[in-house]
């Protein structure tokens, strides 16, 4: 199997990024985002996205690992800070306890999913030939992916912000998956931000400040990173 994936690469991540968007677009816009069967087609996701890696024996390859030397990344501090935006207004309990559960168990399985793709399968693909493009291809891509919220309902102006923050995002987490070999830090990180974002207050702050935040914050990380730690 592994040598069949690796001949066929481009096309496999292609195919597993198209039948992700597809499958979350038809679960959110006939069952809506914190129904169950969002979190049982992402669960199967998810446990075929671990089936396949462990058949090539790329769990670790994939970034499955502990980062050895976390004080070398300011023990993570900014991703914390991140985190914490979607609670910077309060908490917003307009929803059913099952909505709040299938909500976070499905964003759980999002963050972990779309980290696998575009920065597992994507951009180790792309690295074999040149990382500073498979860099800058992951975080774009996984950006612009964002538009497909416009399918799904989405106001125009949010999403643009939207994607300019998740590109920004994107990269940071390129950045600390080339050096420090693990995404357990971006799967934990976007895994919480997503499913803290069914809390979110919507005011002038989550519209505005938010997305200038969740953008320049993770470049200057990214900086940090680059200039300070070696691969």
């Amino acid at each position: 199997m592994r040598e069949w994936f690796e001949k066929h690469e481009t096309a496999c991540c292609i195919f597993l990024i198209v039948v992700y968007i597809a499958v979350n677009s038809v679960c959110v816009q006939f069952f809506g985002e914190t129904s169950w069967v969002g979190f049982v087609a992402n669960t199967v996701l998810s446990a075929c996205l671990v089936s396949i890696m462990l058949a090539l024996k790329r769990t670790e390859y994939y970034g499955l690992k502990k980062v050895e030397n976390a004080r070398e990344y300011l023990y993570f501090i900014p991703l914390l800070i991140i985190v914490t935006v979607n609670l910077w207004n309060g908490i917003n309990i307009n929803n059913s306890k099952g909505e709040i559960v299938f909500h976070i168990l499905t964003m759980i399985n999002i963050g972990f999913i779309e980290e696998i793709i575009f920065r597992g399968f994507l951009f180790k693909m792309m690295a074999k030939n040149n990382v500073k493009s498979a860099i800058l291809v992951s975080a774009v891509t996984f950006g612009a992916g964002h538009v497909i919220n416009l399918l799904n309902g989405a106001d125009l102006v949010p999403t643009l912000f939207q994607i300019c923050y998740a590109t920004s995002i994107g990269y940071l987490f390129v950045i600390l998956f080339n050096k420090s070999k693990s995404l357990v830090p971006c799967i934990v990180t976007h895994s919480l931000v997503n499913s803290l974002s069914i809390f979110n207050v919507e005011n002038a702050i989550s519209l505005y400040v938010a997305p200038v935040f969740l953008t320049v914050i993770p470049l200057a990380y990214a900086f940090y990173i680059n200039k300070r730690i070696k691969e």
